[in-house]
């Protein structure tokens, strides 16, 4: 039996850098439950991070996704195919993906190219059988402990959060925090971002009864209202400096350049080290590419 007793985060190393990616795994009557796999590259850092424990892969019973995207269930295929009696949580909108992940990952080869397999390695499809798929809302027994989906839309339109106990899992809409000096920053990859639905994500989030938040990227910090505060000032500026400067007319080159300055100034204020952590965590190319995507979709929504 496994020698975890509670909840413990394992560092999957991405890249070999550490403090990048998160996963959360604590213990229930009914075996172990990992909160997110990572990608399937980072696989031999989430199985020595469970030895570590006192445990292993063959111990986990029940895999929560927050959502689909590689950075956070890449692994879930494969490790559905080792694990025979473990199931699977996602939402309703990613459990096709998950399915049949051929067009996520042929979408991802085109961002990605010759280095698809170094970042995130194979995705196998996840069987049917062992998926459980969740609208937001329902309470999930995994043995004896409870656990609350809840539907958080605004980084993802299939992005959940987890609520258990004083823990709360937030996957991306908590934003980015690398380390408590660092102010939570909002990661904006095409194609879901939506801002108001982040906001209302938020506002939800501020009212559950937890202690700790859980970040995927990364680590735990304290429940209070100071970090959704600090997150949604950063959405606000993150998202003003990409639509200055598109209705200044500029290309998404410029763009770029252009956030990806302010944002580095921004974390090195905070710390030396935390642009090029930062930029491991979510490029900031990438950043700009959801918040243009969302600003031209809401400009073609506008009456004119």
């Amino acid at each position: 039996m496994p020698q975890l007793t509670d909840l413990a985060a394992i560092d999957l190393n991405f890249q070999g850098v550490p403090g990048t990616i998160a996963a959360y795994v604590f213990a229930t009557s009914d075996g172990l439950a990992l909160v997110d796999t990572g990608p399937t590259s980072t696989l031999p850092s989430l199985q020595a991070g469970l030895e570590g424990l006192g445990a292993s892969l063959h111990d986990v019973r029940h895999i929560l996704l927050t959502h689909i995207h590689l950075d956070h269930a890449g692994a879930a295929g494969t490790l559905l195919s080792r694990l025979p009696q473990a199931r699977l949580y996602v939402h309703s909108r990613g459990a096709a993906h998950l399915k049949a992940p051929e067009r996520l990952m042929a979408s991802a080869a085109q961002i990605y190219g010759e280095q698809m397999d170094t970042l995130w390695g194979e995705m196998r499809p996840v069987p049917e059988a062992q998926m459980t798929v969740l609208e937001g809302g329902e309470t999930v027994r995994l043995g004896d402990t409870e656990v609350r989906a809840i539907y958080t839309p605004g980084h993802a339109v299939h992005h959940l959060a987890y609520h258990r106990g004083p823990d709360l899992f937030v996957g991306d809409v908590g934003g980015i925090r690398l380390d408590s000096r660092q102010s939570p920053r909002p990661p904006t990859p095409p194609p879901d971002i939506d801002l108001p639905a982040w906001a209302s994500s938020i506002a939800q989030l501020r009212t559950v009864q937890a202690e700790t938040l859980h970040l995927t990227h990364f680590g735990s910090y304290p429940h209070g209202q100071a970090h959704w505060d600090a997150l949604e000032r950063n959405i606000a500026a993150d998202a003003g400096v990409v639509r200055a400067s598109l209705e200044a007319g500029h290309d998404l080159p410029a763009v770029t350049d252009e956030f990806t300055e302010a944002l580095r100034l921004a974390l090195t204020a905070e710390g030396p080290e935390l642009p090029e952590r930062f930029a491991l965590a979510c490029p900031p190319w990438m950043s700009v590419q959801g918040l243009a995507r969302y600003w031209k979709r809401a400009a073609a929504r506008s009456p004119r």
